[in-house]
């Protein structure tokens, strides 16, 4: 006999303690501009605690007018919340902390803090990579109490509800969920679990692979790049490993295996030496230049701003010599709207003191927009069928 089908169940509703804290992690030393940023979308959130790597905002805060209470009380983000806050790794409902002298203590008392019995994911994540404790013991054991299987993937899927403890130190946690939905909020922590290939040529090669999985940029095979700063090479490989024809623009010799790709050629000069009319075609401009912020934006607009000159999009990297130059970033992205493109801008988990800008022109932009849509809803279609057939033959999540 055929198998039946299974049964779609929905998904795992949310934690009825919802917790009254966002829990935001960043890169160290992030903290002022993540908060910054805060103040500028989301003002009504009132700062609680600040460590390095994590801020936390109070979503009711404690009103002491009308005013006030009527702004801040009754707030309660949807299960996916992710504002635009462009150095935020992760976002998370936090329901405080543990403090125990053993795993096995933690755990007890994460157990009760939280008050909630399934989960489809469990991430375990340290608020600053340098503290000096294991994670993956402690998603061992947390898995074990929910009765998951040892094998889950630690990336979720979307749709999944995920129970979030934070590493703070040896014998600190907090503890909080989220409902994953983009890619980054998929992965522990919001941090890329991309690893750098022994044969890519430079970091480069990592953080371009890194923007396009968080943007969900679908690069078509085909198409034209050139990349601005080109040497040595690692963007460019990575672009030509996407199926693209590739100019890369730099006095510096690109490594030999890139240059030795059929599709590549280099332009061994400066960006602002090369004729306007030579960019005509590219559908892409890319660049991650060690250089001032407003130096790369002029390079970028002398550019598209160009008779002829059409690309459907950018992907640059604005470097930020001293994090209080992100103060400028509203203005830098408003630069982009100009030239008739929509950025969207974050801080990446691979980059350094910088950020990278992903702007498409409105009909790219549509199109990858439906795109993510479609696939958003395929992978949590998957993720309620997955877990329906596994409920339905007693076996754990994979």
């Amino acid at each position: 006999m055929p198998r039946a089908a299974p049964t779609v169940c929905q998904p795992i509703p949310a934690p009825k303690n919802r917790g009254d804290f966002l829990l935001v992690s960043c890169q160290g030393g992030a903290e002022a501009a993540l908060c910054r940023r805060q103040q500028e979308i989301l003002p009504a959130l009132a700062k609680g605690a600040w460590r390095r790597g994590l801020v936390t905002f109070r979503l009711a805060a404690d009103a002491k007018s009308a005013a006030q209470a009527a702004a801040s009380v009754g707030f309660d983000p949807p299960d996916n919340f992710f504002p635009d806050l462009i150095f935020a790794r992760a976002v998370i409902r936090s329901f405080g902390q543990v403090v125990g002298a053993s795993d096995e203590e933690r755990i007890e008392k994460l157990r009760l803090l939280a008050g909630h019995s399934t989960w489809d994911n469990v991430h375990v994540w340290h608020r600053d990579p340098r503290t000096n404790a294991a994670s993956q013991p402690v998603r061992c054991h947390l898995l074990k109490l929910y009765e998951k299987s040892a094998a889950l993937p630690s990336v979720a899927q979307p749709g999944d509800l995920v129970l979030d403890c934070v590493i703070d130190s040896i014998d600190r946690w907090w503890v909080g969920w989220h409902r994953a939905d983009t890619p980054s909020s998929c992965w522990p922590g919001g941090v890329y679990p991309g690893v750098l290939p022994e044969d890519k040529v430079s970091r480069a090669w990592l953080k371009l692979d890194e923007a396009l999985a968080t943007f969900a940029v679908a690069l078509e095979r085909g198409n034209r790049a050139c990349e601005l700063g080109a040497a040595p090479g690692g963007a460019c490989q990575r672009l030509l490993e996407a199926g693209l024809m590739v100019v890369g623009i730099d006095p510096a010799l690109v490594a030999d295996a890139i240059a030795a790709d059929p599709r590549f050629e280099q332009w061994r000069m400066r960006a602002r030496d090369v004729r306007i009319r030579m960019f005509r075609g590219f559908d892409w401009i890319v660049t991650d230049m060690n250089i001032d912020p407003k130096s790369t934006l002029e390079s970028i607009e002398r550019i598209v701003t160009a008779p002829g000159v059409r690309p459907a999009g950018i992907i640059a990297t604005l470097k930020l010599p001293e994090w209080s130059r992100s103060d400028s970033l509203p203005a830098w992205l408003a630069l982009f709207r100009t030239w008739g493109f929509q950025p969207q801008a974050r801080q990446l988990s691979s980059g350094g003191r910088e950020v990278c800008v992903v702007a498409l022109r409105d009909a790219a932009r549509r199109k990858s927009t439906a795109r993510q849509k479609k696939s958003r809803q395929k992978n949590a279609q998957q993720s309620v069928v997955r877990r329906a057939r596994n409920r339905a033959t007693h076996q754990p999540d994979q």
